[in-house]
């Protein structure tokens, strides 16, 4: 009985980050601009891959390799955020028409990262 509940919330977990890891990827595809379609695949990349292993995790039982499944997570879930900011910090830097192609809240902003002020 236990392992028929493990094995369905193993399939819950990992069905659910396969939907998000989906979700993100239409997203890259639908978003007109740059710095949303970095949004989408951060958020897909961060939450997708955590439910992900969340259910391997689950259905590995507790072991060592569930510890390294852990590191993995938390690796992941500190360097994702971090590079799709420097991806979209990067896109403010040298896309010269950012202010044409979207909306930009604070414009000052923009031309204060570019002078690398």
């Amino acid at each position: 009985m236990l392992d028929i509940l493990r094995f369905a919330v193993s399939c819950v977990l990992t069905l659910g980050g396969l939907f998000v890891l989906i979700s993100g990827v239409v997203g890259v595809f639908r978003f007109p601009y740059a710095l949303s379609r970095i949004h989408a695949a951060a958020l897909g990349d961060t939450l997708g891959i955590a439910l992900m292993i969340s259910g391997v995790m689950v259905a590995e039982g507790f072991s060592v390799i569930t510890l390294k499944l852990l590191v993995v997570m938390l690796f992941l879930w500190l360097t994702s955020p971090v590079a799709s900011h420097l991806i979209g910090r990067m896109e403010v830097t040298i896309n010269d028409e950012l202010d044409v192609s979207m909306t930009v809240a604070d414009l000052d902003a923009v031309w204060h990262e570019k002078e690398g002020d």
